[in-house]
């Protein structure tokens, strides 16, 4: 009736996944839904990805089951403070990642995802002094895998964050034979023990293209139900936290999201996310940037 598409992100409950038109990351799911001839985009992720789902289809009405989806990593980077460590920093270009608001975006100049950031930074010279945020882990893996010195924001996201070297080291024990894959947003302390580091996709991407028939997984673990679902043979077990399990591993702002929420959100056209259309159009001009540079890599983020 309301000539909809939902989307589903990799960390959401399996119901949602199960009942989406499309199931992805975020600026993926993003560019799908602005090439469809939806009326309305129900986006399951978190405000973030709402939002971007917004500024590149000013057109659509664009509901978020629940607007309290937040994110860590955007709340860790107010605009005003973003502003003024730009504005102190005058020779530094914004490399920014995506998991940020849009009042950040628009005061970026390039945005990146997990997988679109190393082809971009190559292209960048290496006398160009960058500011990066608001990832601290993510900023700092691409620092090391480069050799290139950033200014990184001090953010995290309290998922990865969570993650335990210890009781990583005791599963992988149990498992010797399992190799780890991990997002980069994980600490370096669990990206040195990982075989491979990449973005949800390219996770799952590892998940159906490694020979074994066990992989200890290293990012939010409901993007499993989708291995699961690729690869019924195989075992997945999600790396564990401090605690030595994946309940504190379960990102609560991507939990906000439910069936009920988003039947609501359908019926009522309510959260709407609403941009006013100048910092649309700043914010904008740092995704178009990433699409430019990222060429074939864009989408994953």
């Amino acid at each position: 009736e309301r000539k909809a598409v939902i989307l589903a992100h990799y960390y959401q409950r399996p119901e949602l996944q199960d009942l989406a038109d499309f199931v992805g990351d975020s600026l993926e799911l993003s560019r799908k839904a602005a090439a469809t001839d939806a009326e309305v985009i129900a986006f399951c992720g978190v405000k973030f990805m709402a939002d971007t789902a917004k500024i590149l289809s000013p057109e659509k009405i664009v509901v978020l089951p629940d607007l309290d989806a937040g994110c860590s990593l955007e709340d860790s980077c107010p605009p005003e403070k973003f502003k003024a460590f730009r504005e102190a920093h005058p020779d530094h270009i914004a490399l920014t990642y995506i998991n940020c608001s849009t009042e950040v975006k628009a005061l970026s100049d390039i945005i990146v995802t997990s997988s679109s950031a190393e082809t971009i930074l190559a292209q960048i010279p290496p006398e160009q002094k960058i500011i990066f945020g608001p990832d601290r882990n993510l900023g700092g893996y691409l620092s090391r895998k480069f050799n290139r010195e950033m200014l990184l924001w001090p953010g995290v996201c309290i998922v990865h964050e969570a993650f335990s070297e210890t009781e990583l080291l005791k599963l992988k024990a149990q498992h010797p034979d399992a190799p780890i894959a991990a997002h980069p947003e994980c600490p370096p302390a669990i990206i040195d023990h990982a075989d491979y580091v990449g973005s949800t996709s390219g996770i799952l991407n590892f998940a159906k293209s490694f020979p074994g028939d066990t992989l200890i997984v290293a990012t939010e673990p409901h993007i499993i139900h989708q291995m699961e679902k690729a690869l019924p043979g195989k075992t997945f077990i999600g790396a564990p936290g401090a605690d030595g399990n994946c309940n504190c591993n379960i990102c609560p702002y991507m939990a906000l999201n439910t069936l009920e929420k988003l039947y609501v959100a359908l019926r009522d056209l309510q959260p709407r996310i609403e941009i006013e259309e100048g910092l649309r159009l700043k914010a904008k001009a740092s995704l178009d940037r990433m699409l430019e540079m990222a060429s074939g890599t864009v989408g994953k983020g």
